[in-house]
This record gives C-alpha cells, sequence and structure tokens, in this order.
C-alpha cells in the first residue's frame, strides 16, 4: 500500500471536531470491547462515521483496547478498504485487472486524473472525489469497469469520464423551486 499524505482539510485539525471524534471512538470501543476480534469492526465503524483512521483515532484505539500502535498501523495498512486520509463523498477506483488494463484501463485512469486534477490515493481539495485503483472487481466481462462507491460503470471509455463525473456533480447541485 501506498504512504498516504497527511490530511490538509479544516475539520481534520478542528479540535472541537477531534473531541467528537474522540467521544465516539470511546462509545464504539465500549461497546464492542469485550468481543473477540473487537478491533476490525471498532475500525470500520469509525471509519465509516468519521470518514478516515486519523493518527489520532488510531492511537486512542490502541490505547483503550490495550493494543500496541504498530498492530493497530498493521492492520490498517494491510486492509485496503481502510484509510488514513479523508476520503471524498464518492470514491472513484480504477479497475487495473487484466482484462481492464487490456482494454484501456490506463487511459480511463489518466483522464480521472486530469478530470479531477489529483493523483491515485489523493482527494479534490472540496473532498467531493477520491481516485484509487484496484487490481480486480470481478467483472472481467464488463471491462474496462470503474466503481463509484457501490455502483460498477461497464465498457467506460475516456471520452465518458466528463459525464460521470458531471453526473455525480449534479446529484450535489442545490434543487431550484
Amino acid at each position: 500500500m501506498q504512504e498516504e499524505p497527511s490530511p490538509k482539510c479544516a475539520a481534520c485539525n478542528d479540535p472541537e471536531e477531534e473531541k467528537q471524534r474522540e467521544a465516539f471512538v470511546d462509545q464504539l470501543i465500549a461497546e464492542h470491547k469485550s468481543r473477540p476480534g473487537a478491533l476490525i469492526p471498532i475500525l470500520q465503524a469509525a471509519q465509516q462515521e468519521i470518514g478516515y483512521l486519523s493518527e489520532a483515532t488510531l492511537k486512542r484505539v490502541g490505547e483503550k483496547l490495550g493494543e500496541p500502535l504498530s498492530k493497530i498501523f498493521g492492520v490498517v495498512t494491510f486492509y485496503s478498504f481502510f484509510s488514513r486520509v479523508p476520503r471524498g463523498k464518492y470514491l472513484i477506483r480504477i479497475c487495473l485487472g487484466t482484462a481492464c488494463y487490456v482494454r484501456g484501463a490506463e487511459k480511463i485512469l489518466d483522464a480521472f486524473k486530469k478530470e479531477l486534477e489529483i493523483d491515485v490515493y489523493q482527494t479534490t481539495p472540496d473532498r467531493m472525489f477520491s481516485l484509487d485503483v484496484a487490481r480486480c472487481f470481478g467483472a472481467c466481462g464488463l471491462a474496462p469497469a470503474v466503481m463509484i462507491n457501490d455502483k460498477v460503470h461497464q465498457r467506460v471509455k475516456p471520452s465518458q469520464v466528463k459525464q460521470i463525473l458531471a453526473a455525480c456533480r449534479k446529484k450535489e447541485s442545490p434543487v431550484r423551486a
């Protein structure tokens, strides 16, 4: 897994936000601590609520569970579904498995990078989009495939990237009366 940069969003460093995150993590740990294998469900729930797993969150989990920070970091860096940086509302994953790659996934990835002005493992400044890659979605017959959150887009062409992003942005625009 690639080393992820430190978050640079205002809410990430807000002391009041940090207190709320700590309270939430403490509540999670109180609910799960006695269960065997509680670490992963705690981390999953924390990420679901907070949006990412900050170093402060990981330290708090380790302290409260009595686990070394190295173990917590090991779990978080091993599993690709955990993120140590804030992710956007729309997580865009480009499949780079063999079938997708052969059918042009790299060009699709380049088109997303260009349109979003970010690289893989980065998030747009407005926290609307994050860009990631995957090795296989198991949808080889639909190649090249792009997954946005839980929706798979099939047989994507670079020329469709602007349209795909516009559809996401349209969902976010205020409703006019």
